[in-house]
């Protein structure tokens, strides 16, 4: 007798082997058993006839961290067949903190992930954050340590070097983290407190988690040019000692793809552990302050807001917006109401309707909505992500950013679904073997989440049950609420969470996956 039976499948196992038929029974939240199962009975029966089943997909890079505090079934991910997400990503989140340096967190990540100061209910360490998930959500959640959190809490804000007693800090901060279950060390060197980061500080953090062998996962410092910030991930994991994992790779035009490429072929390999996540878009989404120049952060976030007024700091500015095409930016949210309709503008139209120079205008409504607006940058869609998402280094991770109001980007509701319907099944870039195995086998076994990613007698029921023949994104540009199809059901530690297509409400058997734990 079992607790949930899937019959007549087509197994893909999420290890990149071949597929093959059978039935799957789950007792509690294990797989009991894997064949031919005959006449055995179950509480819940799925036939998965013409169905592949597969391990639950797993997002390792998310911007989910507020929203599973309010929404704890995110449907745009589970009816994708996300059934973990990997949290505090970029180096920027809401723990750790402490009363100095909460309410600036809260703050600068508004318009990513809109966490409001009356939701803040005095969690200080990373556990503390997570202990508030765990149980308490229809998928799974695991974490990296956000340094710019670290780095605030073991300095002031600014442009200065640690001195020894803060290198100690902010080592024994980052193992504090692992010890809380994190699974390695993330940072966005272009985003605040980060962009001040030598390349030597991040050596001596990183090697806060060495003995532990956590992951150094980052948003490399763009402002060098991506190879250049690749080849400084390389070098800070090569002198540390840590593996190296470089979050949404890209490149903006064949050569800088090729180039990236060789790179991580004939060096990167070769001198770290390496892997990187990449999703299956070249448009991009983040925060209207990223393109702020960068020394507006030397005071810290408040200081920040109030040096907005500064014209020299508009000027420079300035000088940045000149070398981007603004009419290929819109903006996606904001949480003022007035300025709602603004979504899906272009800064081009923007500016032009204030008859203001960008800067200035652009700057005015940072005040206005107190640094919270969030951007889609398009770039033509000529599938030059495909080239990353067949590496075997590769694994998906959606970069996802959900507000309900407003156009955000469709990566948030199609990634998963976009790689096996698009780029499996109509562009045949890899098997489904393959595709499934990056969207959960290697992300399990790279993040040592033991006994998840895989379909075996003994490993977790996160299981996924879809068609192959119908699975697809939905969500466009202009209409991104559209979630994906052909995810007929989705299992998390042996409970349904998706059944037929449609969200068990009730659902919350999600758990805080602790680095290397049982």
């Amino acid at each position: 007798m079992f607790e949930l039976l899937i019959r007549n499948g087509t197994i893909v196992d999420g290890q990149n082997r071949p597929r093959y038929e059978a039935d799957i029974g789950v007792v509690h939240d294990r797989i009991a058993a894997i064949g031919q199962l005959g006449d055995a009975e179950a509480q819940v029966v799925i036939d998965a006839s013409d169905r592949v089943v597969a391990p639950g997909f797993i997002d390792v890079h998310t911007h989910s961290d507020a929203i599973l505090l309010s929404q704890p079934h995110l449907i745009s991910k589970t009816l994708q067949g996300f059934t973990t997400e990997f949290l505090m990503l970029d180096g920027i989140s809401y723990a750790p903190v402490n009363r100095r340096t909460v309410h600036g967190w809260i703050h600068y990540l508004r318009s990513l992930n809109g966490l409001r100061f009356e939701q803040y209910t005095g969690w200080e360490s990373i556990g503390d954050f997570m202990s508030l998930l765990d149980g308490k959500t229809a998928q799974n959640v695991a974490t990296f340590i956000p340094y710019a959190n670290v780095r605030t809490l073991a300095m002031d804000p600014g442009e200065q070097r640690p001195n020894d007693y803060q290198r100690v800090d902010l080592q024994n901060l980052v193992r504090q983290g692992m010890a809380e279950g994190a699974c390695g060390l993330s940072t966005g060197l272009d985003y605040v407190e980060q962009c001040f980061a030598s390349t030597d500080e991040l050596v001596a953090a990183c090697q806060g988690m060495r003995a532990a062998q956590g992951v150094y996962v980052t948003h490399v410092r763009y402002a060098l040019g991506t190879l250049e910030g690749v080849k400084e991930a390389v070098e800070i994991g090569r002198r540390a000692g840590v593996p190296v994992h470089i979050s949404h790779l890209k490149g903006r035009n064949e050569e800088e793809v090729e180039a990236l490429i060789d790179y991580i072929d004939l060096v990167a390999v070769n001198e770290v552990d390496f892997t990187f996540d990449c999703y299956p878009y070249l448009s991009s989404s983040t925060m209207l302050q990223y393109l702020l120049p960068q020394e507006i952060w030397r005071d810290g976030v408040f200081g920040a807001f109030a040096r907005l007024t500064d014209p020299t700091l508009r000027d420079r500015f300035q000088r940045r917006l000149d070398t981007l095409d603004l009419s290929s930016i819109t903006f996606a949210w904001m949480p003022g109401r007035q300025n709602r309709q603004l979504a899906g503008m272009t800064l081009e139209q923007y500016a032009r309707r204030t008859k203001r120079r960008p800067a200035d205008a652009l700057c005015d409504l940072l005040i206005e909505e107190s640094m919270a607006v969030l951007l889609v940058f398009h770039s033509e869609e000529r599938g030059l992500e495909a080239e990353f998402l067949a590496h075997p280094c590769s694994m998906v991770g959606s970069d996802g950013i959900f507000f309900a109001e407003g156009k955000i980007h469709p990566r948030q509701y199609g990634s998963a679904a976009r790689v096996l319907g698009h780029y499996v099944r109509r562009k045949r870039l890899f098997s489904l073997e393959e595709a499934v195995y990056k969207l959960s086998g290697f992300a399990a076994a790279r993040f040592k989440l033991k006994n998840r990613g895989v379909i075996r007698k003994g490993a977790y029921a996160d299981l996924v049950v879809f068609d192959p023949e119908t699975i697809a994104d939905n969500a466009t540009f202009d209409d991104p609420h559209q979630p994906a199809t052909g995810v007929e059901h989705v299992i998390v530690n042996g409970a349904p969470i998706v059944m037929h297509g449609k969200p068990v409400s009730s659902a919350l058997p999600g758990r805080y996956l602790r680095f290397g734990a049982e």
